[in-house]
């Protein structure tokens, strides 16, 4: 029982990690219709810089911050010189934002190197604490609160504030917003660039979770986000939790007893979840 417990805490953790990249690619993917497969690359220089930050600063905070920072500022440029000019044409944007991830990830061995990076955990997250024989790391709590706050706040934006109401009725009809005053543009390139802040912060705590950094994690984790997404429902932030704890969990327990089926059992779930129903766990149809 407290192997199964301790294996559920990891799970959850590495959920909500997963959730935080996925989220900002829910908004991006699932509202905006866009296909953006450099995702993973501002996943990778949140984890960059937000690890930069915090070790010539000291302060983990300091790191957090700086790294989501990075990540919309990353996010603006992206949406303004490479995403705008393929809206609606989802083979441009395929093409286009692959070569965006790997000119990111190269760029990250050029700032920091190609070798892999130690992330400590701060001080006041280290450590864990003892239930019974039960473990539970510090760290990962605080992981599974984090990304509790932000689908807390998500679902809080998007369907009880008016920017919330403006994102959801630019998406199903860009003209009629526009023709009501209202510059969707501007509207969409603020989506995409909190979006890109989320992956960012996904980024920034991965570091101490794993330990370790190296500029191939965002090529690593970009497919699962792509498998959260697709399982929750295109659009659906709470999908996207649900989805992303499921995979978060059944990663933890296959990579305990059968490690080398950790990804083939993520992409059996996405195809039982869409055999049963099409359009995610929370998807509509259309």
């Amino acid at each position: 029982m407290d192997l199964i417990l301790t294996l559920g805490v990891n799970g959850l953790a590495t959920g909500m990690l997963i959730f935080l990249l996925a989220a900002g690619l829910t908004l991006i993917f699932g509202l905006m219709d866009v296909l953006n497969f450099a995702h993973g690359g501002l996943f990778a220089w949140g984890a960059y810089a937000g690890a930069w930050f915090y070790l010539i600063s000291g302060n983990f905070i300091v790191g957090i911050l700086c790294g989501v920072l990075i990540g919309i500022l990353l996010g603006f440029m992206m949406e303004r010189f490479i995403i705008r000019p393929v809206y609606g044409n989802h083979i441009q944007q395929i093409l286009i934002t692959m070569g965006a991830m790997l000119v990111l990830s190269e760029l990250l061995k050029v700032f920091w190197g190609p070798n892999q990076h130690t992330m400590p955990v701060p001080s006041y997250l280290d450590g864990s604490w003892q239930v019974g024989e039960l473990i539970i790391i510090k760290y990962r709590v605080f992981i599974i609160l984090v990304g509790l706050l932000v689908l807390i706040g998500l679902e809080y934006v998007m369907n009880r504030t008016k920017i919330g109401l403006i994102v959801r009725a630019g998406v199903m009809n860009k003209e009629m917003v526009q023709a009501l005053g209202i510059n969707i543009k501007k509207v969409f390139a603020l989506v995409f660039m909190f979006g890109a802040g989320l992956a960012a912060l996904g980024g920034v705590l991965m570091g101490p979770y794993s330990g370790s950094i190296n500029p191939s994690i965002g090529m690593e984790n970009m497919l699962l986000a792509f498998i959260v997404v697709v399982i929750g429902g295109m659009g659906s932030i709470k999908g996207s939790a649900l989805a992303g704890v499921l995979v978060g969990l059944s990663g933890a327990f296959m990579a305990y007893y059968f490690p080398e089926g950790t990804l083939a059992v993520n992409v059996l779930l996405m195809a039982i979840v869409l055999l049963i129903k099409p359009s995610g766990l929370f998807g509509v149809k259309g």
